[in-house]
């Protein structure tokens, strides 16, 4: 092994020289040779990791043929969409879905590399840009703005359009600023309406549909004189509030996530033990209540679980002060996202004319700027989870659902680990110059580099397994970053074939419109 890895290492050297000393070909030579010299040495294994039946070739060329035959017996479905069901996987980048699919297959004994996530088996895909009008790699506001309004805007943005400068309190309260969204449209065509989330209520992603705000981080009134200084003015109205007493927010019939800090005055505690946030005094959640005669205020499962379905006539959930936890965090009494979906679905189905819900899976996004991917992943699992949970309770003849990420994380799959190598671990072949392994997954940036005092790296085999683990990054920072590559936009349902190609991330939500008939744009029915 040691004389291979000493081996290996020389090679690697070779090939490291100056660009005028490089032959490209020889280059390239090199490169698949030292793969090959991997196998001969026995630093990978031979094809024992490969399931029996994929060893046969006719295995390969009937899955093709199956794919074929799916793809020609697919006619296109142009009913109108009496429902919309928009799952958003915060911060999922395609390598996220990618390692989740081979996380999942890797929990059921298998390679993993075979394995399929519920929504990668919808029948058509895209590719959505991400950019923010004034930003190239963006954040999940301006984000959020895009693929719930169809209108690009400046990063920290909510609900208004580009023309409006950061922090811009006069800017962002004129109404000729702001922008309707897939719940107004919704609403006006006299569907139900709502929106789930694993983060708060008043975090960026839902939020670009109800809120109209020059900062994301206008959270509660405390937020909003933090940020303004001596430029505070009450005129400048928080997303909480606006959630409660603004349209299109006090027209929602479903809301349920975290944050019931931002709702509550600092000298209220919480069901969870903690102090509101809001310096105003204002109780929302009385003022809700106020607002919804009929409607049921919960915040545990147990409460969740006991709603008398048909004689609720809205439902506010709330289930900690301030994110929900991560699912392998989580205790009994916070719900799951497929049981919150679930509970969605069996409400809002009652209105005859239709609904639309917006459900995010936004741990996913902090489980990747932790550097974390052992939560990460597991939280995709769990978008996934709550995504077959809501196809095989509706009918893709009538309900349109569409999966998207708001924008990417810099996470790489690297090396030539073997088949089924575990994603969350090392890659066992994969060796740096100095013959230290490299784990499989990567960050660009993130608060790990373990080097030792010399600037080396160290060896971290045997160190995995913890979902908790801080994977390596490249680039020293406190946080993980987001990345401006483009995501991945799954549909299946009414209309599901315009979901295809490269798309712009604004275009989503006209799309979505057209296939219910709602909004002012262009509509199936016309």
């Amino acid at each position: 092994m040691m004389k291979f890895a000493t081996s290996f290492i020389i090679l690697l050297t070779l090939m490291v020289t100056t660009k005028a000393d490089v032959d490209p070909h020889d280059f390239f030579h090199r490169a698949t040779q030292s793969r090959a010299n991997m196998f001969a040495s026995g630093m990978v294994t031979d094809n024992s990791a490969v399931p029996v039946e994929e060893l046969d070739p006719n295995f390969w060329r009937k899955s093709a043929n199956d794919e074929i035959n799916k793809r020609l017996a697919d006619k296109p479905n142009t009913n109108i969409a009496k429902n919309i069901i928009f799952f958003l996987g915060d911060g999922m980048s395609l390598t996220t879905v990618t390692s989740a699919r081979i996380l999942k297959g890797q929990r059921e004994g298998k390679p993993g590399e075979e394995s399929q996530l519920s929504f990668e088996k919808f029948p058509y895909t895209g590719l959505s840009r991400t950019y923010c009008a004034n930003a190239q790699v963006p954040d999940s506001a301006c984000t959020s703005t895009a693929y719930l309004t169809g209108v690009k805007t400046n990063i920290l943005s909510l609900g208004i359009g580009p023309s409006v400068n950061y922090n811009d309190c006069e800017g962002s309260m004129d109404p000729a600023n702001d922008l309707t969204s897939l719940y107004d449209w919704a609403q006006a065509a006299g569907k139900s309406t709502g929106f789930i989330t694993t983060t708060t209520l008043t975090h960026a992603s839902p939020s670009g549909g109800y809120a109209h705000v020059a900062n994301r981080m206008w959270e509660c009134d405390t937020d909003v004189r933090s940020y303004l200084g001596d430029d505070y003015t009450s005129d400048c109205i928080d997303m909480a509030t606006q959630l409660v007493t603004e349209e299109p927010g006090r027209k929602l019939d479903f809301i349920m996530g975290g944050g019931i800090g931002k709702f509550l005055p600092k000298t209220m505690i919480d069901p969870f033990g903690n102090p509101g946030e809001r310096s105003d005094g204002k109780n929302l959640l009385s003022e809700w209540q106020r607002r919804h005669d009929g409607g049921v205020f919960v915040s545990s499962r147990k409460q969740m679980n006991a709603i008398n379905i048909e004689q609720t006539t809205s439902v506010l959930g709330i289930f900690q002060s301030s994110l929900m936890n991560y699912h392998l965090h989580a205790t009994e009494t916070e719900p799951t996202l497929a049981e919150m979906t679930e509970t969605a679905i069996k409400f809002l189905r009652k209105n005859d004319n239709g609904y639309f819900v917006f459900i995010e899976g936004g741990l996913i996004d902090y489980g990747n700027h932790a550097n974390k991917p052992g939560l990460s992943l597991d939280e995709t699992l769990e978008f996934a989870k709550a995504i077959e949970l809501a196809r095989n309770m509706t009918d893709p003849e009538d309900t349109l659902i569409v999966v998207t990420s708001d924008h990417a994380h810099p996470l790489s799959i690297s090396g030539y680990p073997e088949r089924g190598n575990d994603i969350l671990n090392i890659n066992k072949i994969g060796y740096d110059k100095s013959g230290v392994h490299y784990a499989t997954l990567n960050y660009a940036a993130g608060p790990q580099q373990y080097l030792d005092e010399y600037g080396n790296r160290i060896e971290l085999e045997g160190q995995f397994g913890d979902p908790d683990f801080v994977f390596p990054s490249y680039i020293s920072a406190n946080d993980g970053v987001h990345g401006g590559d483009d995501v991945g936009v799954f549909a299946s349902g009414p209309w599901e074939h315009l979901f295809r190609g490269v798309l712009q991330q604004n275009t989503l939500p006209h799309i979505m419109a057209y296939a219910a008939c709602i909004g002012d744009g262009a509509k199936a029915c016309d």
